[in-house]
């Protein structure tokens, strides 16, 4: 019999080290042409872009292998769980994208 409250308890656990960790999220030099030309940014900045998506009360985590993937509005990011190397990021079309300076603050509208 599979026990929900154990496998919930889990995975809110392996959200929070990915939160509790967030200083630790990075990315390559192809990884930020990569996540700016897939989520249309003009910064250079996409770690912190990406923090404060991901640390926005809006954000759902899940984990599935070694990626969690961070869907909040209309982005989806997928971070390495060992690394914390930000690998990509996507819209997820048909939903608005949030803008810079909504995310700089950590407020999403």
């Amino acid at each position: 019999m599979i026990d929900f409250n154990s496998q919930e308890n889990y995975a809110m656990q392996q959200n929070e080290l990915l939160t509790e960790h967030i200083d630790r999220l990075h990315t390559t030099p192809m990884g930020v042409d990569r996540i700016k030309r897939n989520l249309k940014l003009d910064t250079d900045d996409v770690v912190s872009y990406c923090k404060n998506l991901i640390l926005s009360p809006q954000c759902h985590i899940t984990q599935q292998g070694k990626n969690w993937y961070c869907e909040t509005r209309n982005t989806k990011v997928t971070v390495n769980s060992y690394s914390y190397t930000i690998i990509t990021a996507h819209i997820i079309e048909g939903k608005r994208k949030a803008t810079y300076s909504e995310c700089g603050n950590g407020n999403l509208p």
